[in-house]
């Protein structure tokens, strides 16, 4: 038999020969703000809030927006959840461009994509607390027994289910804010939107809100964008800015 005259190829230099894996795509970011502009008009003329604002967060994200009042916090949050249009600039908040929707489009990625928290808890006082956390789920007609039943799930999370028939007049200020967080949670939202969720409340009770926020935001894999003024608690998330001049710059000392 003739002896094959082909000599084995080594290993390594089959190896080299190999294409390199490529290199794995970076995931799109959930909030993508790039050249944001915002300006009010008024009898003295134009206010410009941003100029040439970027941001980027990535999904999982929890973070601090902090800066003096009038730097424009709250304004950026009513652009990313779809409550103010931006004058230009794209925007992009979960896969969708928030600046092109109608209002009623806006309202409907409002409730589908959205937990917004306030400073102010704005409950219906004449609801119970377990009413009020089923509000955004009967406007999307889930049916009443469905709601209330997630309601009360929520209630729960937040350490809250022996409350749930008590009006918001009966209950204290921490727990007012904690029915706000669990009917901002309500719907499953992708993002959570926070402006000054803790400004009302005491240092105890606000550092306690806070620990339920960020064990909700853990639990159920949210992103979260929190204003602030208490750079304690800015700290603890895991990227802080600092808003001003219409830019956002690094805060320090943010996740540690």
């Amino acid at each position: 038999m003739m002896k094959s005259t082909s000599a084995a190829v080594p290993e390594d230099s089959r190896a080299a020969r190999e294409p390199e894996p490529r290199e794995a795509r970076k995931p799109e970011p959930i909030v993508r703000v790039k050249g944001l502009k915002k300006t009010y008009w008024s009898a003295r003329g134009a206010l410009d809030i941003f100029e040439g604002l970027d941001l980027e967060i990535a999904a999982g994200e929890m973070v601090a927006v902090a800066g003096r009042s009038g730097a424009g916090k709250s304004t950026l949050l009513h652009i990313l959840g779809a409550l103010d249009a931006p004058s230009s600039g794209t925007v992009y908040c979960a896969s969708t461009n928030v600046a092109a929707l109608s209002p009623r489009e806006a309202a409907a990625f409002r409730n589908r994509e959205i937990g917004y928290v306030w400073q102010f808890h704005y409950l219906l006082p004449e609801f119970t607390a377990q009413e009020n956390v089923a509000m955004p789920l009967l406007a999307r007609g889930v049916r009443k027994a469905e709601a209330l039943a997630v309601a009360a799930d929520w209630l729960r999370q937040v350490d809250l289910e022996e409350r749930a028939a008590h009006r918001p007049g009966e209950l204290s200020g921490g727990e007012q804010q904690r029915v706000a967080l669990a009917r901002a949670l309500v719907n499953n939202p992708r993002l959570l939107l926070a402006d000054e969720p803790t400004g009302d409340l005491d240092d105890i009770t606000a550092s306690r809100v806070f620990d339920q926020i960020e064990r909700l935001h853990a639990s159920h894999k949210l992103t979260s964008i929190l204003v602030t003024h208490n750079l304690d608690l800015a700290a603890r998330c895991t990227r802080a800015l600092r808003l001003e001049g219409g830019r956002l710059t690094p805060l320090a000392a943010a996740g540690k």
